[in-house]
């Protein structure tokens, strides 16, 4: 090799070196930048020249070295588990927020919890049956039972405003999952148009890519695929969110349900919802992903009501007064109940939110009707043409201690539907199946929640408000006697276990038990959530740490690197000093 080849030879290592040092300086300039992953620069040499051969090999002359590549340093696999292990995160960091935010809305962290609106109630009927002739006991029970009702209703009322103000969250991560993916296709175009030329790598722009696939992993179960032109697809939830060359944009609508809460939709996959709940998602299918899907769980998508909770058919209700037991009808409405307990568990149990509103309405539902039913009796009878009906029972029914004995005064009514509607029926009568006017008992239907003695349509008797000498605590003799029997009995049924909080459960609990054990169980899956949060915030954070080991930048590696390279560019200085000290010596003998 001649001496100008050996001056190329010098050169190339001042080139390797400068672009060393430079790429030292800029890993040193991010040490703070978030998501920066440090570069290397790899070197390789150039060609070599067969000069001759000996015994045993060839006789090679190198020309140098060049940089092959600026390669960032990390590693797929860690990324992908961060992406996964933060997604779960989220996912349950979003139910623990929302448990804890329903545990305040029901007063028990401010120390003013419904549970007082229960105990004033049960006291104040404790005073009543005491003194039942005092018109100023009646009417102080008559303003408690108001107090509850309208604490109960503020109660809902909060849970379903905060149900529905969580969709300006949804709104907000269904806002930026889009103002993701329109960033990700903008830098796949920069990568792939500044790696078109294959001389350099894209890594500042590969860097803000992947950090925004760290936020949208935490937002949403996503997976991604790079391409060897080093555009990246991906999919949000089995769907094509970024492919190649378009984005595909989520939106939201109203359900169609009038809750006035919305839902995230694929408008350009035939507006299908982004979500299913059916199965429930799972640590073990890997489904429990993403902040957005958290919420949609935790908020669900119904207005929980007593109706939503099964109740479990009781052999006693399909047994007539012969003792005959009809199997066949039990067997129907059990087969029915169990669908109806798998549905519960998909689309109540699931929700935090739901299975709150569903099991609070049904400790009112139960205050009211135990109340009414003692107060105003119905009875079932057996019309001419087989139909069993519901109506007043005027035989066994107190009444109330005004001068005519008014009786048939529930206590609480239903806003939009009367407690009897009076009409003409066939019944049996000493045997005889005769026409008599009868008030026949307006059922609740749960496909009409004006007929329900729900949270909303329930209010206190206007008449009782008026006059509580309505109010039926006396005998139906017209003496004016006290209802002992009655008395007792509501004292009695208040104690009495009415009711399991879901379906799923066989212990049943009174209605001072009951409210307790449903804050409880709130809180227990609040806690359960806060667990798991927690030590996926530690496994996300594991995992993290051993990324950064891998990409982040160390100040005294750079240091080393960045001596070594100045060594080697002097180095390579020095050998072109020498190189060309040897063409001036000989062009100067020339001369």
């Amino acid at each position: 090799m001649g001496l100008m080849g050996s001056l190329y030879t010098g050169i190339s290592g001042l080139q390797v070196s400068q672009r060393g040092l430079n790429t030292t300086a800029h890993n040193l300039s991010n040490v703070e930048t978030k998501g920066y992953v440090r570069q290397q620069t790899i070197m390789t040499d150039t060609f070599y020249t067969n000069i001759g051969r000996s015994a045993n090999a060839h006789l090679l002359v190198g020309h140098g070295a060049t940089v092959s590549a600026v390669t960032q340093v990390r590693d797929q696999f860690l990324d992908k588990a961060y992406r996964q292990e933060i997604g779960r995160q989220k996912f349950y960091e979003a139910q623990y927020e929302c448990a804890t935010e329903m545990e305040e809305i029901l007063g028990e962290t401010e120390g003013v919890a419904f549970q007082d609106s229960i105990e004033d109630f049960w006291v104040a009927m404790q005073e009543l049956c005491k003194e039942p002739d005092s018109i100023v006991t009646r009417s102080s029970f008559i303003q408690t039972a108001v107090s509850f009702v309208e604490r109960a209703e503020m109660v809902f009322d909060q849970v379903k405003e905060y149900q529905v103000s969580l969709n300006a969250n949804i709104r907000d991560y269904v806002d930026r999952i889009n103002e993701i993916a329109e960033e990700i296709k903008e830098l796949n175009g920069k990568i792939q148009k500044y790696e078109s030329s294959g001389m350099e790598n894209a890594n500042d722009y590969r860097d803000a890519r992947n950090l925004l696939l760290d936020e949208l992993g935490s937002l949403a179960d996503i997976t991604y695929k790079e391409h060897t032109n080093g555009v990246v697809t991906v999919m949000l939830e089995n769907q094509t969110l970024v492919s190649e060359d378009l984005v595909y944009h989520m939106d939201t609508r109203l359900l169609e349900n009038d809750t006035g809460m919305i839902e995230p939709y694929w408008p350009c996959y035939n507006d299908i919802p982004v979500y299913s709940f059916n199965p429930l998602p799972t640590t073990q299918a890997n489904t429990d992903i993403g902040s957005l899907k958290g919420l949609m769980l935790v908020r669900g998508n119904i207005v929980g009501k007593y109706t939503h909770i099964p109740r479990e058919p009781q052999k006693e209700d399909y047994t007539d007064e012969s003792g005959y037991f009809d199997e066949d009808e039990y067997k129907k409405d059990y087969r029915q109940y169990e669908k109806d307990v798998e549905t519960f568990n998909l689309e109540i149990e699931g929700s935090a939110i739901v299975s709150v509103q569903a099991q609070f309405d049904q400790l009112i539902h139960g205050v009211v009707t135990t109340i009414n039913d003692l107060l105003c009796p119905n009875k079932e009878v057996l019309t001419a043409d087989g139909e069993t009906i519901k109506i007043f029972d005027a035989e066994n029914a107190p009444v109330g201690m005004d001068e005519n004995f008014t009786p048939g005064e529930a206590l609480f009514n239903r806003k939009s539907m009367d407690r009897y509607e009076k009409t003409t029926a066939m019944i049996e009568v000493n045997g005889i199946f005769q026409e008599v006017d009868v008030w026949k008992y307006n059922e609740e239907d749960p496909e009409n929640n004006y007929s329900l003695f729900t949270l909303g349509e329930i209010e206190v008797n206007p008449d009782i408000m008026k006059d509580p000498s309505l109010i039926p605590l006396s005998t139906n003799d017209r003496t004016g006697n006290y209802a002992v029997e009655v008395a007792e009995k509501l004292m009695t049924e208040w104690q009495e276990p009415f009711s399991t909080l879901t379906p799923n459960e066989y212990k049943k609990h009174n209605f001072n038990e009951y409210y307790t054990e449903m804050i409880g169980a709130l809180g227990t899956r609040g806690e359960k959530y806060r667990n798991i949060y927690q030590a996926q915030e530690t496994l996300a954070n594991s995992v993290e740490n051993q990324r950064l080991s891998v990409t982040a930048v160390s100040s005294d590696e750079e240091l080393t690197n960045m001596i070594r390279y100045q060594h080697a560019y002097n180095a390579s200085a020095r050998y072109v000093n020498v190189v060309n000290q040897m063409l001036e010596h000989l062009l100067n003998a020339l001369g």
